[in-house]
């Protein structure tokens, strides 16, 4: 491949990492399988397409350069993730491996998109259209896509862990449940005597329910999946969401529901889907503790553990989905009651 075509097919297949690799933070369902498979060929084709770009610059690479650090960022978001896919999930610094993909392959991304914006130079047609240019292209492809269907069967083979991983890159925690909490949310415990759950927004009868008003013997099994890399399936008891919202007799126009935690972070949910979705009290036959959530949490089979909301204070019902949703993931961590102050 010419050195351009090389630089511009290196800088696409990162790109198309980004985006698969944010997109995996909210593909919970086998249905959307196919944005970890894209994010796993993605980065088997990016390994295979370093190697001529390493060729060239290798003599740049023998003393302090720019290119070193490029190189080394590069080679560590693809161990790193190939790392953790093949059974190595221990902590570095404190931070799980796939903590450290995730935070290596963000500064790649960052730093393509500077380097593009100070440096980049436009392809000409025989970099992207040449019949040479597009055998190759085609074989890497091909490449990396039986590098990834073989990677468990390998995986199975050789008795490591990576063969176990659900779809989604996630590890079974068995008789472990780690605690979790997204960014660093760590509120005080709730009193479970005072506690109230308000139902408000687009309803005809605002509500407060007692922590005793909620559990109304509803029953679900269903695996909490969370983007830290870990899946624990558990059984889980408490109240169908959606009727709970219904004694508040909820306006014609409500078409969401939006789940606020006590520290502010809150997740939306269609009120459509809202009958799959259960306010829990109990997991495994036992009070949910503190750090699970405790007195209130949200079980939603399909979504990712970070939208399973913990410390359920109040429901909203409104008439469109939440585009604050997304953001109180990091600034609930900064409230007095996210920190634990209130």
């Amino acid at each position: 491949m010419t050195p351009r075509g090389t630089d511009w097919g290196l800088a696409a297949l990162v790109a198309l990492l980004g985006v698969t690799g944010m997109l995996t933070a909210f593909a919970g369902t086998h249905s959307r399988a196919w944005v970890f498979v894209a994010h796993g060929t993605a980065g088997f084709a990016l390994a295979l397409l370093l190697a001529p770009k390493l060729k060239r610059v290798r003599r740049r690479l023998r003393a302090p350069h720019a290119g070193v650090v490029a190189a080394t960022v590069v080679l560590a978001s693809l161990g790193s993730g190939l790392a953790w896919s093949s059974g190595v999930n221990g902590a570095l610094a404190g931070y799980s491996l796939l903590a450290w993909h995730d935070s290596v392959g963000a500064l790649l991304v960052l730093a393509v998109v500077v380097h593009a914006a100070l440096r980049a130079k436009r392809p000409r047609r025989r970099d992207v259209a040449d019949r040479r240019q597009f055998l190759v292209a085609a074989g890497m492809a091909a490449g990396a896509i039986v590098a990834y269907e073989v990677q468990r069967p390998l995986d199975r083979a050789l008795g490591w862990a990576g063969a176990g991983r659900r779809f989604t890159g996630s590890y079974d925690a068995r008789g472990d449940f780690p605690v979790t909490s997204w960014v660093a949310d760590a509120p005080r415990v709730l009193d479970p005597v005072s506690y109230r759950l308000a139902i408000a927004g687009a309803v005809r009868t605002p509500l407060e329910l007692r922590l005793d008003e909620i559990d109304g013997g509803d029953e679900l099994t269903a695996t909490l999946d969370c983007t830290g890399g870990f899946a624990a399936t558990r059984p889980w008891r408490g109240a169908r969401l959606l009727d709970v919202v219904q004694r508040a007799d909820p306006l014609r126009g409500a078409t969401h529901v939006r789940v606020i935690s006590h520290t502010g972070y809150r997740w939306s949910y269609a009120l459509a889907d809202a009958r799959d979705l259960l306010l829990a009290t109990h997991v495994a036959d036992e009070p949910l503790s503190h750090g699970h959530g405790a007195p209130v949490r949200l079980v939603a089979p399909g979504h990712r553990g970070f939208q399973w909301v913990k410390w359920v204070v109040r429901l909203e019902l409104a008439d469109g989905p939440d585009p604050g949703a997304l953001p109180s993931t990091v600034w609930s961590s900064l409230t007095p009651e996210g920190r634990g102050a209130a």
